[in-house]
């Protein structure tokens, strides 16, 4: 049986799943109605970005399983590679 994740990715060939992750850094500012979350992950340079309506627990410290794609967003004329989290669960 499959499940969602597995779905997900036969459906959306440049999405990636990884579990195990250590956020080592999870912030959160107010974007209009969204909160944009912003986490940084042990081992890799680029963030991770998703938006959500409400502010959550801080996910600093802790292992969790994202389903993401690879981005571009230019920055003060840079451009900077982010990652655009789809799905995030906490271990």
């Amino acid at each position: 049986m499959k499940t969602d994740v597995d779905k997900m990715l036969e459906k959306h060939e440049q999405l990636t799943h990884s579990e195990g992750m250590k956020v080592v850094s999870h912030t959160q500012r107010e974007e209009g109605d969204w909160v944009l979350q912003t986490l940084m992950i042990e081992g890799c340079s680029a963030p991770f970005k998703y938006k959500r309506t409400k502010r959550f627990r801080s996910l600093e410290g802790q292992k969790v399983n994202l389903t993401y794609y690879p981005s571009t967003q230019t920055v003060a004329g840079f451009d900077v590679e982010v990652m655009n989290v789809v799905r995030v669960k906490r271990f």
